[in-house]
């Protein structure tokens, strides 16, 4: 086999993991599934406004079709972060989103998941009046329902969402799947793959 062939046969091996462990279609969760995991957080405790979310969270996750969604965030900063008794961090409240971001990066790539767009808010233009005043907005793409419980399961045992919860006064979240967009992972993992293979080839050869 010809240097060529050996580096397209690797990149397509590559391109072949990367769909695999980006997936998009998994085993949807049961009833069971979601019963359990509620009922660890319901045990754990948490600020008010957490265990609020608990009979929303169960209306995300059924029924589950396994299939991938991005999770659409909009974020309003208290005006100083408010952490449980006893701690010792900031009361920066952005800088408590900053270290709830940096602490999630790993949980959420183990599980094929990424923030697609992160923005802050430049202005207003259609606003109801006595809605929140949104200070930025977040997509976050998850592989599947499944994934996104694993993922609140594991930010809950290990504490780092008392970050989020330290810095945020009132938020809206909510499910999506798009119709259309030009965030196109797979494209353009596909693309680079294919690009750094002609390189190689032309180094090579």
């Amino acid at each position: 086999m010809s240097p060529g062939a050996w580096i397209a046969v690797a990149a397509l091996g590559v391109y072949a993991a990367f769909l695999l462990w980006y997936g998009g279609r998994g085993r949807p969760l049961t009833q069971t599934d979601v019963d359990r995991a509620l009922d660890e957080l319901q045990r754990r405790g948490g600020p008010p406004e957490q265990m609020q979310l608990l009979d929303d969270l169960r209306s995300v996750l059924l029924p589950d079709d396994g299939r991938e969604f991005v999770m659409a965030n909009l974020v309003r900063y208290r005006e100083r972060a408010l952490y449980p008794s006893g701690q010792t961090w900031s009361d920066d409240p952005r800088a408590a989103d900053r270290r709830y971001g940096r602490l999630i990066i790993w949980p959420l790539l183990r599980r094929a998941s990424l923030a697609l767009f992160v923005a802050p808010r430049i202005g207003r233009f259609i606003q109801a009046p006595g809605q929140p005043e949104w200070h930025y907005v977040a997509l976050v793409r998850y592989r599947s329902r499944r994934d996104f419980l694993s993922f609140a399961l594991e930010i809950e045992r290990g504490d780092i969402v008392q970050h989020k919860w330290a810095a945020i006064e009132t938020t809206q979240v909510f499910p999506v799947r798009p119709l259309i967009s030009l965030a196109l992972v797979r494209i353009g993992v596909g693309l680079l793959l294919a690009a750094a293979a002609l390189g190689l080839h032309r180094l090579l050869g």
